[in-house]
């Protein structure tokens, strides 16, 4: 049976492609619009309509979900010259789970709110395999009613959905998961060159403390894939810099020290220089395996 709810989705990159596959699904009529048109082709091949603009996707639909690189990217993408306000009928919602500065957030509410228009920040976890699985968390800054009137969409791709606060809420939520992400990769990437340049198994190591008080989705999850010598993404490390940048912005606007954080940002950005920006959050052991002198695999010592 099909939903009643028109939506439409911007944004078909590693994460949104699948998450709008998932309202297809679901049974919703789902408009799709992106800047490279082969993913545009592939939802319209399972029964989404093209939209040459947001404007024009704006509107046909309900709801518009965006899922983009960063800050500015939505602010044109909302805003801009053919942007979804240029389209938008009043009471339209629009849902954008990309991860920006929580400041964005609460201009691009408080213009829409201008229009009559509504808003939800709703950043997401679970990396690109939570997306395609239908997985995903959801963190979600804006108005309680606007939630709920979202809400059966927001379920076709998630398995948890949090209402944080008022605008803006959704994304300071992400930049705390941000700082434990990056906390949990750069604690990882120490313990196993540490083991390693003491001449100590790293795979016994990570197993005789990943049941006490280390244990953590990371240590979890990341060993096993870096011993076996892979290092490609689920998380491109180039966007957990891109999104540490965004939780040092906004904890400076805050008056807010974060050392670790800033420690945890340069390494990434180090990481970067290095030239593995399109490696896995995880391969930050990279950076360590040049400042130890030292490979985590013994074979390529």
């Amino acid at each position: 049976m099909t939903n009643q709810l028109r939506l439409g989705f911007i944004g078909l990159g590693l994460m949104g492609k699948p998450m709008a596959a998932h309202l297809l699904k679901a049974g919703f009529p789902l408009w799709v619009h992106n800047r490279s048109q082969a993913a545009v082709d592939g939802l319209v091949a399972l029964g989404a309509q093209a939209a040459g603009s947001p404007a024009e996707l704006a509107a046909a639909v309900d709801i518009v979900f965006t899922c983009l690189p960063d800050s500015p990217d939505v602010e044109q993408v909302v805003l801009g010259p053919d942007g979804i306000t240029a389209g938008a009928r009043p009471g339209l919602i629009v849902v954008d789970h990309s991860t920006i500065l929580p400041a964005t957030a609460r201009h691009l509410a408080a213009a829409l709110a201008e229009r009559g228009l509504g808003w939800l920040d709703a950043p997401v976890s679970g990396g690109q395999l939570g997306a395609e699985q239908g997985t995903l968390t959801i963190m979600v800054g804006g108005e309680a009613d606007a939630l709920e009137r979202a809400r059966p969409a927001l379920e076709a791709f998630s398995k948890a959905i949090t209402h944080i606060g008022a605008a803006g809420a959704g994304q300071v939520a992400k930049c705390c998961n941000q700082i434990m992400v990056a906390a949990q990769m750069t604690a990882l990437a120490e313990l196993l060159i540490f083991a390693r340049k003491a001449d100590v198994d790293p795979a016994k190591v990570v197993q005789a403390i990943r049941g006490g008080a280390a244990a953590c989705w990371t240590l979890d999850n990341k060993p096993e894939r870096l011993f076996a010598g892979e290092r490609r993404p689920g998380f491109k490390a180039y966007m957990q810099a891109k999104d540490m940048g965004i939780v040092m912005r906004s904890a400076a606007e805050f008056g807010m020290p974060l050392p670790a954080s800033e420690v945890a940002t340069q390494l990434y950005d180090q990481m970067l220089d290095m030239g593995m920006g399109d490696l896995d959050n995880s391969a930050l052991v990279g950076v360590l395996e040049k400042m130890a002198g030292v490979q985590l695999l013994a074979d390529s010592d």
